[in-house]
């Protein structure tokens, strides 16, 4: 489980009905609602993301 950016909600990343990849990071949404919230403006939920997810924010996106 992940937490949400925006609204904090726990979301499991296999399930989640949103996502989106910003620097190269993974974001996991509990809708399309909060993932629009945080694509149109990413840098404001950065902050919270790390608070909210310690062990790392969004998950890494592989390199190719």
């Amino acid at each position: 489980m992940v937490t949400d950016p925006v609204c904090g909600m726990r979301v499991d990343p296999n399930n989640a009905p949103a996502s989106c990849t910003y620097n190269g990071h993974n974001f996991y949404f509990c809708s399309e609602e909060c993932k629009q919230k945080f694509e149109a403006n990413p840098e404001e939920f950065l902050s919270s993301a790390e608070a909210m997810n310690p062990e790392g924010y969004g998950t890494p996106t592989p390199a190719i």
